[in-house]
C-alpha cells in the first residue's frame, strides 16, 4: 500500500483510526478544534478512547492547517453527522468538511467518507461540494469511497482494528484500493459492498434495528410497570429460550442509535414513504425520560414524600457507561422533567467534563463529596463506580439513609434493598 493517509476529524472515530494507521505509516490528523489538536500534541485524549502510551507511539502530525492535506492522497472524513432540534439530519459538519477537503486535496486523491448518512448522500451531496471547491471532476480527477464507522465508545474489545470493515467505492478499482488500505490495519476482515449506497444503507439499519428492539423493551417495561411486574426478572426468564434476543430497556441517546434512524426516515419520507415502525420506536425511546421521572415521583408519593422543593441526585450524565461523551444524552430529559415537578435536581458524573456539561446542557456538575443529602436518587448511567458502590453508595447519599431510588439500568439488587429505601426499576 503506497497511499498517504490523512484523517479529517479526530473525535471518537477519527482518532482511533489515525492511531491504528500510524502504527504502519505516517498519518496526518486534521481537526478544526485547536483545543483538540493542542491536547493531542500533549499526549492527552480527553475521549479516553486511546491510551497516552499509544498516542506517544503513533506517527501522527496533528494540525488545524488544511493546507497540509495537499500532500496526502487518501483522505478519510470522520466528522459527526448529528440531528437538529427538529430531528432532521444535520449535514453541515460533513458538508463543511467536504468544502475544506475539496479546497485542498490534490489530483488523484481518494476521499472516503465514514460519517453516518442516508443512502445517496455521499454521491448526491458530498461529491458536488468536492467538485465545486476543487474545480475537479469526480471519477476522473479524484475518486470517492464510503466505509461506515463502527466505533463503539468505551468498547475495548470491538475496536476499529478488530471489527469487520465495510468498504465501498465508486468503481471496482477504487473499491479494491479502499479495501487494501483498510486491510493493512484491520484484522477483523473486509466486507466489500456492491455500491456506496448499499454501504450507506447498511450503516443506518445497523443502529435502526437496535433502536426498534430497545423500543419494544421500553414499551414492555411500561406495560409491566402497570402490571407491577419486574421487567428485569421477565427478561431473565425469557432469556432461557435459545433464540430470545436479550435487549434491555433504557435511555437511548448518543450519536448512533438515537440518531441514525432519523437519517433513514428522512430519506424515506423524501421519496414519499412514511415509515411507521421506525418512527414509532423513536417516539417511544424519545419519551423514556419523562416516563422515568414521573415513575420516580410516583415512588416518592408512595413514601409520603413532598415533591416540590425536594432534592434529587442524578448519578450520571453521559449517554452510556464509563465514557465522557454527553452528546445527545437522554439523561437530560429526566432532569428537565423532574425540574418541571419543582424538584431541585443535582447532577454528578465521574467522567463527564464540567465545562462541556455547562455549555451544552446548562448543568452544573458536582463531585460526589460535594453533594448534600438527597430525598431521592436517579441511578441514570451504569458507571463502574456506581456499580461497585451499590447500596452502600446509595444509602450514603440519602437523608437518614432512606428515600426513593429510580434505577434506570437495573444495577441494584432488589433482593438486598435496604428496608427504608423505595426502589423503582425500569
Amino acid at each position: 500500500m503506497d497511499r498517504k493517509i490523512a484523517i479529517v476529524g479526530l473525535g471518537y472515530v477519527g482518532l482511533p483510526e489515525a492511531v491504528a494507521f500510524a502504527e504502519k505509516q505516517h498519518v496526518l490528523g486534521f481537526d478544526i478544534s485547536e483545543r483538540r489538536i493542542n491536547t493531542l500534541k500533549q499526549g492527552i485524549d480527553f475521549t479516553n478512547e486511546v491510551t497516552p502510551e499509544d498516542l506517544v507511539k503513533a506517527d501522527i502530525e496533528y494540525t488545524t492547517n488544511p493546507e497540509r492535506m495537499k500532500d496526502y492522497d487518501f483522505i478519510i472524513c470522520a466528522v459527526p453527522t448529528p440531528i437538529n432540534e427538529s430531528k432532521q439530519p444535520d449535514l453541515s459538519p460533513v458538508i463543511s468538511a467536504s468544502e475544506t477537503i475539496g479546497k485542498h486535496m490534490s489530483k488523484g486523491s481518494i476521499v472516503v467518507f465514514e460519517s453516518t448518512v442516508f443512502p445517496g448522500a455521499t454521491e448526491d451531496i458530498c461529491v458536488p461540494v468536492l467538485e465545486e471547491q476543487s474545480g475537479m471532476v469526480c471519477g476522473k480527477d479524484f475518486f470517492v469511497g464510503y466505509s461506515p464507522e463502527r466505533i463503539n465508545p468505551g468498547d475495548k474489545e470491538n475496536t476499529f482494528k478488530t471489527i469487520t470493515k465495510i468498504v465501498a467505492g465508486q468503481n471496482e478499482e477504487i473499491l479494491n484500493i479502499v479495501a487494501d488500505v483498510y486491510a493493512s490495519v484491520v484484522t477483523g476482515g473486509i466486507f466489500k459492498a456492491s455500491s456506496i449506497k448499499v454501504a450507506e444503507a447498511a450503516k443506518v439499519i445497523e443502529n435502526t434495528q437496535r433502536d426498534v428492539n430497545i423500543a419494544l423493551m421500553n414499551e414492555l417495561s411500561m406495560i409491566f410497570d402497570i402490571l407491577d411486574i419486574d421487567t428485569n426478572e421477565v427478561i431473565e426468564a425469557a432469556s432461557s429460550k435459545w433464540n430470545f434476543l436479550k435487549f434491555r430497556p433504557g435511555l437511548v441517546g448518543g450519536h448512533c442509535i438515537g440518531v441514525d434512524p432519523y437519517y433513514l426516515t428522512y430519506k424515506a419520507q423524501s421519496i414519499g414513504y412514511h415509515p411507521e415502525v421506525i418512527l414509532s420506536g423513536r417516539r417511544i425511546n424519545d419519551n423514556m425520560g419523562e416516563f422515568i421521572a414521573s415513575s420516580l415521583v410516583k415512588q416518592m408519593i408512595k413514601q409520603n414524600m413532598q415533591i416540590q422543593g425536594s432534592t434529587v441526585v442524578v448519578l450520571g450524565l453521559t449517554f452510556k457507561e464509563n465514557i465522557p461523551d454527553i452528546r445527545n444524552s437522554k439523561v437530560i430529559d429526566v432532569i428537565r422533567e423532574l425540574e418541571e415537578f419543582g424538584v431541585n435536581v443535582v447532577v454528578t458524573d465521574p467522567y463527564a467534563d464540567k465545562e462541556e456539561a455547562k455549555q451544552v446542557y446548562d448543568v452544573d456538575l458536582k463531585n460526589l463529596d460535594e453533594l448534600e443529602a438527597a430525598d431521592a436518587i436517579v441511578l441514570a448511567v451504569q458507571h463502574e463506580p456506581y456499580v461497585s458502590g451499590g447500596w452502600d453508595l446509595i444509602s450514603s447519599l440519602l437523608k437518614d439513609k432512606k428515600g426513593a431510588v429510580a434505577d434506570v439500568k437495573g444495577i441494584l439488587d432488589h433482593v438486598t434493598r435496604p428496608d427504608q429505601i423505595g426502589l423503582w426499576r425500569l
